[in-house]
């Protein structure tokens, strides 16, 4: 299985910022423009984006919608969006816009049978994120926790055409202190859908140990803070991931 590297471009207030552990007060401006950031991150090599809208995933519905927009106008590379996207017709607009993927996360766990449509309807179109901490589902942008698992949750969209699962542990969002591999691990290893991996990827070493687990491969991670901050270099990365 190819190993993806997806380069996160986080918007609030229509900037380019990472949070630490998802609080919204605790944003680092990383650029003014996220279009010129995805067109840097294109630049240097990297084939996929992975987008999420802040503002929208707290508010509910997209709020940084011209920025989304600006950046599929500065890159060529297929765009995964996430944030806010709850309605049906959200996820027919933004496909319509030119997003390759659209993720559902708050969606997933409040209103299976949209992701499950859309899925089935889109072939290709639809990821399910899964943000967990200690194991468990958060939603509603990181503030609720459930009382469901996250694979008790990834089980749930077995064989219904979900294309990929991002797995976050929320407990290591922005922090830098390692990805955690045996949670994504369990996660590939539980259902058949292509995991990706995300929250606190440090370093290339990182990258190294995904692709080293055992059993069913993860297919990809998201990278945000330490490629940002320079600790992980693109060229590294990319030839780390394959």
């Amino acid at each position: 299985m190819t190993f993806t590297l997806y380069p996160a471009i986080d918007l609030k207030d229509g900037q380019c910022v990472r949070l630490l552990r998802g609080e919204m007060d605790a944003a680092t401006v990383f650029n003014d423009s996220p279009a010129d950031q995805a067109a840097a991150f294109d630049s240097a090599g990297f084939t996929h984006l992975h987008v999420v809208d802040l503002n929208g995933a707290f508010a509910g519905t997209s709020a940084n919608g011209d920025a989304v927009k600006a950046i599929l106008k500065a890159t060529n590379a297929p765009v995964q969006l996430g944030g806010g996207i709850r309605t049906r017709a959200q996820i027919d607009a933004w496909i319509e816009a030119g997003v390759s993927r659209v993720i559902l996360g708050t969606a997933a766990l409040r209103d299976p049978e949209l992701v499950k449509a859309a899925a089935h309807d889109l072939p290709g179109r639809i990821i399910v994120g899964i943000d967990a901490k200690n194991g468990m589902v958060a939603v509603e942008g990181w503030a609720e926790t459930s009382d469901m698992s996250a694979i008790e949750l990834a089980k749930a969209f077995e064989g219904c055409g979900v294309t990929a699962i991002i797995a976050t542990d929320i407990g290591r969002d922005g922090l830098k202190t390692g990805v955690n591999v045996d949670f994504t691990s369990a996660l590939a290893n539980a259902v058949t859908i292509p995991i990706i991996a995300s929250g606190g990827v440090a370093s290339v070493a990182d990258i190294t140990a995904l692709r080293a687990a055992p059993g069913t491969p993860v297919s990809g991670t998201i990278l945000g803070r330490a490629l940002y901050d320079g600790d992980i270099i693109p060229s590294e990365a990319l030839k780390a991931a394959g």
